[in-house]
């Protein structure tokens, strides 16, 4: 996915966030000799994906959600 696809999508960058968070948790574990079976980490992942993808195709597609206003600038005098 390119960095313009996900720009939009917010919940994108915060799913690859959680995956890279669930990778390093696995990885603290397996140094600290606690087998966490690759099994469970492979489901949520792809639960998570999945839930995603049902998400984009419920939701409607909307144009920005914040209105932003011009700059403001205080006028000296």
């Amino acid at each position: 996915m390119s960095r313009r696809e996900s720009t939009g999508r917010p919940t994108i960058k915060i799913l690859a966030l959680s995956f890279l968070l669930l990778i390093g948790v696995a990885l603290i574990g397996e140094g600290l000799d606690l087998h966490i079976p690759k099994g469970y980490i492979y489901f949520a992942m792809a639960f998570s994906v999945f839930v995603e993808m049902l998400n984009m195709k419920v939701r409607p597609k909307e144009g920005p959600s914040v209105k932003l206003r011009g700059p403001h600038v205080e006028e000296e005098g």
